[in-house]
């Protein structure tokens, strides 16, 4: 008893030294730094086996689908040794068969990938669904028909890529790469927030260079900001960077200058430099008066940045995956950062998902379809799932009202847009129809199903649509339409060849932020060829309010144009911060996965919706893989409205 009177009795004394003295606490010790490593792993699925190339015809619906003349002759897949068409290959250079086939080659692990897919598959390697868009569209109904036999048939395998050894700091510091600041994302955590939190700012943080049993915090500078990451240097190491470390802003050990003394909590000097100063106390005064340190209520305001109004159980309605045309209805099942996984309605053992930002504009609240006009999948659910409710609407991403009574944009009309099929190309496209409240249908030149069920809805504000001469103004390369001969292609040229009129360049958004992004800045962005996916990237070129990301340690076909404010983008750290999975890049994964099983090299299609166009339950016999006659059968048909409850599509078999 009465040892625990002293102690009491020294606490209250040294708990009132402290308050006296920026929280300082007198005795120290020495201790060693421990450090740990983390991993972190990702899932991946089992890719499906390609199908040969040489069906010249198939029918579908009483529609015949033809592959090109054969004027540029046959290719052969140097990875797999498949042989189809040459136009249908990957990349200029015609190599390869898809993109999976690309990066595995790439990876000098030829042999390893060959073998390792044929162990677990019993199938040659597979091809990519990411590349479908540049085939013709009898690979796409082919590759996709495969791809549905395969999940009933098999069961998924999965693989896990380690992120072991890589770290935002290294990457950054190793480099001297430069990040975007947390302030280019109004939609993340902070981003309308962020302050003046700067280089030279002071906050106090744990002190591992210290052996006391207790845990005790010492003061530190930010010496490099990159995205939420701040890499510190301890108060008293002036120039020596012996001992910095990096830290993520927002995390919950990171305080301003005085919580310590407001909590009662030790500082203590680093034990590396405890012998510079006699009086650590003057020491401080010195160096922090005047100096800037984190606003008293930072930790709460980022506790409530990261609050999110999106709850699981709330319906949704969202664009169907395997058919762009149209929407369906999601439910929510989880929410990471703002980012929703979303579970198609009827999905039974709810594997069937899609990932997006709760201000995506490809959500909207149940009714939005049946409002506009737009195409949607009738659900065979006849009521709400007990829990389930619908998402109030006000939660919604709202578009700018626009006045579709004067000029407005008609069918028919030309344009420029980004193909969501193949994030990387800008496009010579159509309006295809003009639904209310400004939404548009727009349809590829070239590639269009002649029932429309590869159309996609964009706004009339939309930063992915532009004016014709855009991309000639801009020096960037404009896609033109499959099979279009006359090249270069010539805007005046073609729009007389096929009678059509250009889309009035007034009625484009052109409204330009002051965003902040500058190329060369790294982000963490969504790839949205694979949207469960987070990547380390790249601005590589910025036109007006038009980014290109890059993924680092990919090639440069796998980029994406992306709107500044697009939802899909973060800053360094966002993972950390909020628990989400991060890709590193390319060049790292290869070296942890030689067998071709890793996550970054062949990303796994159940979630990819981006290149399956037109079908809903077609099945390809598995032994027709043997390149046997293909015979596409038609299953149960799907049921679509178009909004006003008067038009539907039914399927015949």
């Amino acid at each position: 008893m009465e040892n625990t009177k002293d102690l009491t009795e020294h606490s209250s004394r040294s708990e009132r030294k402290r308050r006296d003295s920026f929280g300082m606490f007198d005795g120290y010790d020495s201790c060693s730094e421990d450090t740990s490593s983390s991993s972190s792993s990702e899932e991946s699925e089992e890719e499906v086996a390609p199908l040969p190339s040489n069906l010249p015809i198939i029918k579908n619906n009483g529609q015949v689908y033809t592959y090109p003349d054969g004027k540029s002759g046959m290719a052969t897949c140097e990875m797999c040794g498949m042989v189809g068409v040459r136009d249908a290959f990957y990349s200029k250079t015609k190599r390869f068969c898809s993109v999976s086939c690309s990066r595995s080659y790439s990876s000098n692990s030829k042999k390893a990938s060959i073998l390792a897919r044929l162990q677990v598959t019993g199938k040659p390697p597979t091809k990519k669904a990411k590349v479908l868009q540049k085939q013709p569209l009898v690979a796409k109904l082919a590759a996709y028909a495969q791809y549905q036999a395969t999940l009933q048939n098999q069961a998924k395998t999965k693989a896990a890529v380690s992120m072991e050894g890589f770290s935002w700091g290294n990457y950054i510091n190793s480099n001297s790469f430069i990040a975007a600041p947390v302030t280019c994302f109004k939609h993340a955590p902070m981003g309308t927030c962020w302050g003046d939190i700067s280089e030279n700012v002071r906050v106090e943080v744990p002190n591992t260079d210290c052996s006391l049993p207790t845990k005790v915090f010492w003061i530190a500078g930010i010496v490099k900001l990159a995205g939420y990451n701040a890499l510190l240097r301890y108060e008293g190491f002036e120039n020596d960077p012996g001992l910095d470390f990096w830290c993520n802003v927002c995390g919950s050990d990171i305080h301003p200058v005085g919580w310590c003394a407001a909590s009662g909590k030790p500082l203590v000097p680093p034990r590396t430099i405890q012998h510079k100063y006699t009086n650590w106390k003057a020491f401080l005064v010195k160096r922090l008066t005047g100096a800037k340190t984190l606003p008293p209520d930072f930790s709460q305001k980022v506790s409530e940045s990261m609050q999110y109004p999106f709850k699981p159980c709330m319906r949704v309605e969202v664009v169907d995956k395997r058919h762009l045309c149209r929407t369906r209805v999601a439910v929510v099942e989880s929410v990471i950062g703002g980012r929703l996984r979303l579970v198609y309605e009827e999905s039974e053992d709810r594997t069937d998902d899609f990932w997006c930002h709760m201000h995506s504009p490809l959500i909207h609240h149940i009714g939005w379809s049946r409002s506009i006009g737009h195409r949607f999948k009738r659900s065979d659910i006849t009521k709400k799932q007990d829990g389930h409710f619908d998402t109030p609407p006000h939660l919604f991403a709202k578009v700018k009202e626009v006045d579709q009574s004067g000029e407005w944009f008609k069918e028919g009309m030309k344009l420029e847009a980004i193909d969501p099929l193949n994030l990387s190309t800008i496009c010579v496209a159509t309006i295809r129809k003009v639904l209310a409240d400004g939404f548009l249908m727009i349809g590829i030149d070239g590639s269009e199903a002649a029932d429309g069920s590869d159309w996609f809805c964009y706004h009339a504000t939309s930063p992915s649509i532009f004016p014709v001469g855009f991309c000639e103004i801009n020096m960037i390369e404009l896609t033109p339409p499959r099979g279009y001969t006359k090249l270069p292609f010539k805007w005046f040229d073609y729009l007389r060849e096929t009678g059509s009129i250009a889309a009035p360049v007034k009625l484009f958004n052109k409204d330009v932020p002051n965003h902040g992004f500058r190329v060369g800045m790294k982000l963490e962005a969504v790839d949205l060829m694979e949207p469960r996916l987070i990547c380390v990237a790249t601005v590589t070129r910025i036109i007006h309010r038009l980014l290109r990301i890059h993924f680092d340690g990919w090639e440069e076909e796998y980029d994406q144009w992306v709107d500044c404010e697009s939802p899909d983008l973060y800053p360094v750290g966002w993972c950390q911060l909020t628990g989400y999975q991060l890709q590193p890049p390319a060049s790292q994964s290869s070296r942890e996965s030689q067998s071709g099983s890793s996550k970054q090299k062949k990303k796994a299609k159940s979630q990819q919706y981006k290149g399956h166009k037109k079908m809903t339950a077609l099945q390809l016999k598995e032994e027709l893989i043997d390149g046997e006659d293909y015979h596409f059968l038609q299953g149960a048909s799907d049921q679509e409205s178009n909004g006003s409850a008067n038009f539907y599509i039914k399927q015949e078999p």
